[in-house]
């Protein structure tokens, strides 16, 4: 498939899943590549063909939507973030569950590929901020993926060495054990996550409001417009007040009414705080 064919494909095939063409255009020969594969699977000749399948075949869109789902991600991917969660973010959500009388700090890690964000939220918690808290407040972390192979990825705990490039030495000496060519996360990290299954596209699972949720180079960025505003009024619903939202560092939030205020600009995390509306 020549690249101006990929182009014109997305260009009319994303829309119809609810997608925007901008946030692939860099990642979309990754995409028409197992497109390509696709392709050969099916025996068809050529993307016109596959065109007139979908025409047909309405299943085959689902086939085509885990097509173009995205899975980069590595442990403390863009550090500034995590520097702002350790101070001032997590203090001053645990001080806020504490005076609430809450036992827990809860946090929702939306769309967690292998589930490197989430473990990287555990790690923060067990090396720079629970030596702070003297056991007044633990941490709990859901994590969901629309992929099941990512969750059992994810469950499994086990990484190659480019994923933990950014981690401090002494974490990694701490947490992971070297099995052959991988790193295995140690249980006492891995027993932090609970693991769900849910596309951000529909309801989630569940009813817990979180004082933290991440949703982090997804839904704003390859979501088209109507399904980022969704998407984020379901996100505020499971915030608590006072709550923070994370999204990419190079995403924007869609045009809303929501009562989100800006808490560090350049981390793009964002308070909830429905008193000021």
């Amino acid at each position: 498939m020549k690249d101006s064919e990929c182009i014109e494909f997305l260009q009319w095939s994303l829309p119809r899943l609810g997608m925007r063409w901008p946030g692939f255009r860099k990642v979309r020969r990754q995409v028409c590549r197992r497109i390509n594969r696709r392709m050969g699977e099916l025996g068809l000749d050529g993307i016109a063909a596959y065109r007139n399948l979908l025409k047909e075949r309405s299943g085959e869109w689902q086939e085509l939507d885990r097509l173009c789902r995205i899975t980069i991600s590595r442990f403390l991917r863009d550090r500034e973030v995590y520097d702002f969660l350790a101070d001032p973010v997590f203090p001053a959500l645990a001080a806020q569950a504490r005076a609430r009388g809450e036992a827990a700090l809860r946090c929702w890690s939306a769309g967690c590929c292998a589930g490197e964000e989430p473990y990287t939220l555990a790690l923060l918690w067990q090396y720079l901020l629970a030596p702070q808290l003297a056991g007044e407040i633990r941490l709990e972390i859901v994590a969901t993926d629309v992929d099941p192979a990512m969750l059992a990825r994810a469950r499994a705990g086990r990484y190659g060495r480019g994923s933990l490039r950014e981690l401090p030495a002494e974490w990694v000496r701490g947490s992971f054990r070297r099995e052959q060519d991988d790193f295995a996360l140690s249980e006492p990290v891995r027993s932090r996550v609970a693991f769900l299954c849910h596309d951000l596209r529909a309801e989630p699972p569940f009813a817990a409001q979180f004082q933290l949720i991440l949703c982090r180079n997804l839904a704003f960025t390859y979501f088209d417009a109507a399904s980022q505003l969704a998407v984020l009024a379901r996100l505020c619903r499971c915030l608590r007040p006072g709550g923070a939202l994370v999204i990419g560092c190079h995403e924007r939030l869609p045009d809303h009414d929501l009562p989100l205020t800006v808490w560090q600009p350049h981390a793009k995390i964002f308070r909830y705080e429905p008193s000021v509306v």
